[in-house]
């Protein structure tokens, strides 16, 4: 009966896990049709889309370590209610202000809930077999969520206004906020202490001025402002670390960096993410740009990455059983690094199916990194800490693509400028610019512009394949002397189980 009341708190946890990394992707389809009708600016645009991730990157080092204190059940209820009052408020904007600084509060809310599902599996599944499996399924909801954002959002804006968007949220935080109390157990430290607000301040400036600083070098064609706020960032957050090392309770453990295996995978979470998100970026605009696409089907072309991810994941447990955990992460960035090299080959009257193909493999190679690695995080830690540790994982994905769309979008940009010999800045000014020129001489151009295009694209497969070989070598550099699948499994407190 326990475990099945735990597999039932698992279905309510994968509730939230959805909804906010559908979030991230949804408002894609969204922003034009919600930008005309609000007269929303080029600058408000960017403030739509990007405030909601900004708060959930710069906050969720502090609401992991806040569940651990007040309670992780009590945190993610919280957080659940707020999201669905402030996706109403978002549906109802009648501002690009007011949208805007919904979209920044829903990010303050997101933040909670990651964290908190995934420090709960801590304490609902003390069998470290049963443990992995659930942290595999939270990892598929969080990647499935990813690619279905696009697709769900299309279906909405088909039948209904922009707004629908964000209702969708409603319901599902409605019944988690109905399952929870009775599904969910509650746990906290209660010898954590008090919350450093010094800590959660510096958090907060270095995540946001690192993120922002980071997305800014991909729209400033001055790179002076964008250095400095990573500048003041980068210090932050060494002042940041220095403060950790000293408290005797911090807000973010930094010494699991000391664990080589832990350290490993965070290393790992971030650089993935870069190949991911640099490869995502350059296939969904390859699929509108070169081949046409509408936003649309670009959306439902560009579903395997995340589905790929998915079904890796779903894998990794039953991988895990067979060979070591370590193998199973290692040989995934090897099939990482084979998609990376098959984006090579994207050209031609075949690549719709080669680059579909290509995107599958690569995502699907990845799924033991973020389930078995995740788990490998959490698992490093007593369970009063999971929240922490858990916040901790999500920084690193979320940095990583952060990292991702700033660093292979400069190197692509930087191949296609040099390929049409500086006389194209981007391939969308080309497809503009063929519109007013006689039909031989822009088609002349649109080719020009679109096979420079597919070179960057060439080039970016190769450095993901690179990154992915790399890190395959690192965590077998780096494999711990016992498998985390042997630690013994964690029990959760007699007086905190009572608590469910």
């Amino acid at each position: 009966m326990r475990v099945n009341r735990a597999w039932l708190g698992l279905v309510v946890l994968m509730l939230p896990t959805l909804l906010v990394s559908m979030d991230m992707t949804a408002l894609l389809l969204a922003l034009p049709q919600l930008s005309a009708d609000l007269g929303a600016t080029n600058i408000q645009q960017l403030w739509i889309s990007d405030s909601y991730g900004l708060m959930v990157g710069s906050l969720v080092i502090t609401m992991g370590t806040l569940g651990d204190r007040i309670g992780r059940r009590r945190l993610l209820l919280s957080g659940g209610a707020a999201f669905a009052v402030l996706s109403v408020v978002a549906a109802c904007a009648t501002s690009p202000l007011m949208l805007i600084v919904a979209r920044a509060l829903l990010g303050v809310a997101g933040a909670t809930l990651t964290p908190s599902t995934l420090a709960l599996l801590t304490n609902m599944f003390r069998d470290g077999r049963q443990r992995g499996r659930a942290i595999a399924i939270w990892a598929t909801c969080q990647f499935t969520g990813g690619a279905l954002g696009p697709v769900l959002a299309g279906f909405l804006l088909q039948h209904f206004w922009w707004g629908s968007v964000f209702l969708a949220a409603v319901p599902a935080m409605a019944l988690l906020l109905l399952a929870g109390p009775v599904l969910l157990p509650e746990f906290r430290d209660d010898r954590a202490g008090r919350l450093d607000l010094p800590s959660v301040a510096l958090s907060l400036v270095a995540a946001l001025l690192v993120v922002y600083g980071t997305k800014q070098l991909t729209v400033e064609t001055r790179p002076v402002a964008p250095a400095l706020v990573l500048l003041v960032g980068a210090a932050a957050g060494a002042l940041f670390v220095r403060r950790q090392l000293r408290l005797p309770t911090p807000l973010l453990d930094v010494r699991l960096f000391r664990n080589r295996p832990v350290a490993a995978v965070l290393v790992a979470l971030v650089l993935a993410g870069v190949a991911m998100a640099g490869t995502g970026l350059l296939v969904t605009q390859y699929l509108q740009s070169v081949l046409g696409f509408s936003p649309m089907a670009s959306a439902l072309l560009f579903a395997p990455m995340g589905l790929g991810v998915a079904v890796g994941t779903t894998l990794a447990p039953a991988l895990a059983r067979r060979m070591p955990q370590t193998t199973a992460i290692a040989g995934g960035l090897a099939v990482s690094a084979l998609g990376g090299l098959l984006l090579v080959g994207v050209d031609g009257a075949r690549a719709l199916p080669v680059v579909m193909t290509a995107i599958a493999v690569l995502a699907s190679g990845t799924g033991p990194l973020f389930a078995l690695g995740t788990g490998r995080i959490v698992g490093s830690v007593p369970p009063e800490r999971a929240g922490s540790a858990a916040s901790l994982s999500e920084t690193g994905n979320y940095f990583g693509g952060s990292l991702g769309f700033v660093l292979l979008g400069l190197v692509a940009a930087g191949v296609y400028r040099s390929r049409t010999h500086g006389s194209s800045d981007s391939l969308a000014g080309a497809v503009a610019a063929s519109r007013h020129l006689p039909a031989g001489q822009g088609a002349d151009l649109l080719h020009t512009a679109r096979a420079a295009f597919t070179a960057g694209l060439h080039v970016t497969g190769v450095i993901a394949a690179v990154l992915f070989a790399g890190l395959a070598v690192l965590i077998v550099a780096t494999r711990p002397t016992s498998s985390p699948a042997t630690v013994a499994p964690v029990d959760v407190p007699e007086h905190e189980a009572n608590h469910a």
